[in-house]
């Protein structure tokens, strides 16, 4: 279970001034559910993947795993407990090294590593195996260096080397923002059944509507570093997409219209 308590976090720009990104975010989420969160940019999503992941520490709040208070852990410490998959296809493996070589570095997240990684038989068979399970013909580049995959390509294998260790909690960053349709929809179809199939805890941001709710059990709308909403079940089974963005339009006007008409000191 992930429980995100009273989450705050606020950033100073440049030229001064503060601007809340999370403002008081509350979610319990049971062991092996599926969440998707929307909002407009700067409306908190990727801010609080990023407090989740340990990028930065909240000003206020709890963030506990599986009942492991991690709020004011370092990144690399929640590294065991967490899968991560960025937007960028590019960002969180290493373009030089090989695909096997990423895989291993993934499998030993969490672990003293030493001078050696090592890549035995045994190793390379059970990826190659991992690898024509996602069904894009990956398993014949393990020798391959991962800067020479596609962009689907490698966030195929991201997906993989994120969940090798089946994680406490999985976090998607937009990680089909990037691609083009038709490997965004490959990618989907991939996260899908490894999500399913190894009943993740998942926490999955995105911009487009109908993957908010095609995929996963329940989609949590943000706005100005609030939840305006959290759906589920029935609620949730009836909307479509052109539903559920009036539903976030109606939602964040009337917060901009309080905000507007609140009274000064």
């Amino acid at each position: 279970m992930i429980q995100i308590e009273r989450l705050e976090k606020t950033f100073t720009q440049p030229g001064g001034e503060r601007v809340p990104a999370l403002r008081g975010v509350d979610i319990v989420i049971p062991t092996g559910q599926f969440v998707t969160v929307i909002g407009t940019n700067g409306s908190g999503k990727s801010t609080l993947l990023n407090a989740v992941a340990g990028s930065f520490f909240p000003d206020a709040g709890k963030i506990t795993i599986d009942g492991i208070d991690v709020t004011n852990q370092a990144e690399f410490k929640r590294a065991s407990l967490i899968g991560r998959v960025f937007q960028d296809p590019f960002k969180g493996t290493c373009p030089s090294m090989t695909v096997a070589e990423n895989l291993r570095m993934a499998e030993l997240r969490g672990q003293r590593r030493g001078l050696r990684v090592g890549l035995s038989r045994l190793s390379l068979d059970r990826y190659h195996e991992q690898l024509k399970g996602l069904g894009m013909r990956l398993e014949g580049r393990l020798r391959a260096s991962m800067g020479t995959l596609s962009g689907g390509q490698r966030q195929a294998v991201t997906l993989l080397m994120a969940t090798l260790k089946r994680p406490q909690l999985l976090l998607l960053d937009e990680h089909t923002a990037a691609l083009d349709p038709r490997a965004a929809e490959q990618i989907i179809h991939i996260t899908e059944e490894v999500v399913r199939e190894n009943k993740l805890t998942t926490l999955m941001v995105t911009h487009s509507m109908d993957q908010a709710l095609e995929q996963g059990d329940r989609t949590i709308m943000m706005h100005r570093g609030e939840m305006l909403a959290d759906l589920s079940g029935s609620e949730r089974a009836g909307l479509n997409a052109n539903d559920l963005l009036k539903r976030f339009t109606e939602l964040r006007y009337t917060v901009e219209f309080a905000v507007a008409n609140k009274p000064t000191a």
